[in-house]
């Protein structure tokens, strides 16, 4: 394997990994705004009430965005695995 290869499939590896957690990165910001927002207007600061409807939102967001998650990975596990003999030589 060249160095140029072993740089994109690095490369490759990381944007897998930055689109995977972007929905849920996504959802655990609004929530949090909406959380602080909250907070501010009703002027209530119990770390309960805002982190309770963060992890909330999270396992929502990982329920609604697991099949393409796991879509995603598992098309790129089947890239990465069928062009195992190009890497090899």
């Amino acid at each position: 394997m060249s160095s140029a290869q072993a740089v994109d499939v690095i490369r490759q590896a990381l944007m897998m990994a930055f689109w995977l957690s972007l929905p849920l990165l996504a959802v655990g910001f609004a929530a949090g705004v909406l959380m602080s927002l909250f907070q501010i207007l009703t002027s209530m600061q119990d770390p309960a009430v805002g982190a309770i409807p963060r992890l909330a939102a999270f396992l929502a967001g990982l329920l609604i965005f697991l099949p393409w998650m796991l879509l995603r990975i598992t098309s790129y596990t089947e890239t990465l695995l069928g062009n195992l003999g190009r890497y090899a030589r």
